[in-house]
């Protein structure tokens, strides 16, 4: 009866002191771990070339296409906006976002690979080079460009023309017959831009779409072509981007894994991890936050929206008509001037200035709204990266600030 009447009391008090003594107090006995374990082991890559670990899937239905590219960083600007999302409050209003600049130049197609799939996985099959290769790809193939003799390739480009090029032929057709992945080998064009850099980046681009026949005709076709971006991609499409992190060396816990500052007193500092482990059994297990490397580690960054595929480096759009270049005053900070075609992505990609990013078709179904919206661009930000920047071009600021000091010293 005791019991029944203390129940029944409880109901009669107020909703407010009841959550009073519900609430739990501040101080906590378990939080979720500061850090992820799935990137484990943070440790330096040693593929400073993003590197494809699964392509898009193949659809047979489709005609033969590309499924990768690769660019150079150049650097982070802002631009201008309509929102497009009917019964979204940002409806029909200007936006203000940041996007990154990444510079395209055509890539050159030297080589053809066949795959067969195995129990253990795809074998390479045969390979097909390309009968000119360029000094930027052979460059790749050596340790020390200078001291060699520069006689890579030499015997194998015979074969194009011994026997009206059958050898080839042969390997062609073998693909046909008996492989099921077929990829091309392509490298970037380095004279294209200017990174102090002579050797070229090499990767494999896998083709998905029609018949194993139809991919090696597709790809034969292409050897020794330019491959543009806009053959790959398209503006709104949803992508993907692969890189090298930024380095940032040894570093402590605190940065490292986000864990929590000890208080001020604390002895022998306070950055650190209080325990780091029992007595016994002794040891430290692998969870716990440890000093060490931080950056430079391999990352794979999903749906990034292509807002903008510029070529020769313009920024005009349909509302601002100025005749302007992507490239900022002054240049991209730590990059330079962008001439190539280049790919405007929303919002930021993992890497530093000048680093090769790859860039792959999206692996998953592209449904949601923000996916299928169409952007529209009404301006790019060229203003000066350096200061606070003024002017979009130098036409414009001639015009408001006359002519300098240095124009007399030119004219003088």
């Amino acid at each position: 009866f005791l019991v029944f009447l203390g129940g029944f009391l409880s109901l009669l008090r107020p909703p407010s002191v009841q959550s009073r003594e519900n609430h739990m107090s501040h101080c906590k006995f378990e939080h979720p771990r500061c850090g992820s374990l799935g990137f484990l082991p943070k440790k330096r890559t040693k593929k400073h070339r993003g590197k494809i670990r699964k392509f898009p899937t193949d659809d047979q239905s489709q005609p033969p296409h590309l499924t990768a590219f690769m660019g150079y960083k150049a650097g982070c600007t802002q631009i201008v906006r309509e929102v497009d999302r009917p019964g979204a409050k940002l409806h029909k209003r200007e936006v203000v976002e940041n996007v990154t600049i990444i510079e395209t130049p055509p890539l050159w197609v030297v080589g053809i690979v066949g795959y067969v799939e195995t129990p253990h996985g795809l074998r390479s099959l045969t390979t097909v080079w390309a009968q000119t290769l360029g000094e930027e790809f052979l460059r790749r193939l050596y340790k020390n460009w200078y001291r060699s003799k520069k006689k890579a390739f030499t015997k194998y480009s015979k074969k194009w023309t011994e026997g009206e090029g059958k050898a080839i032929q042969v390997e062609l057709d073998r693909m046909v017959k008996y492989c099921s992945v077929i990829r091309i080998i392509c490298h970037t064009n380095m004279r294209a831009i200017k990174l102090r850099q002579k050797k070229a980046h090499v990767m494999e681009i896998q083709i998905n779409g029609g018949d194993t026949a139809a991919k090696v005709k597709f790809a034969r076709d292409m050897l020794e072509k330019k491959l543009p971006i806009d053959v790959v991609f398209n503006q709104d499409e949803m992508i993907d981007t692969i890189a090298a992190t930024k380095g940032r060396g040894y570093e402590g816990v605190t940065t490292r894994w986000g864990t929590t500052q000890l208080p001020r007193k604390t002895h022998k500092g306070l950055r650190k991890v209080a325990c780091i482990g029992a007595w016994h059994p002794s040891g430290v297990r692998f969870s716990v936050a440890r000093s060490g490397q931080n950056g430079y580690h391999h990352r794979t960054e999903i749906n990034k929206k292509i807002y903008k595929i510029g070529k020769n480096g313009n920024a005009k759009t349909e509302f601002d008509l100025t005749s302007k270049q992507i490239t900022p005053m002054g240049g991209f900070s730590h990059y330079g001037v962008v001439n190539e075609d280049y790919v405007m992505i929303k919002g930021s990609c993992p890497g530093i200035r000048k680093r090769v990013i790859v860039l792959r078709k999206t692996l998953l179904p592209q449904t949601s709204r923000r996916a299928n919206e169409k952007i529209t661009l009404k301006f790019i930000d060229t203003a000066s990266t350096f200061g606070h920047g003024k002017f979009q071009t130098d036409e414009e600021k001639k015009q408001v600030m006359g002519p300098l000091k240095k124009d007399f010293i030119e004219q003088a």
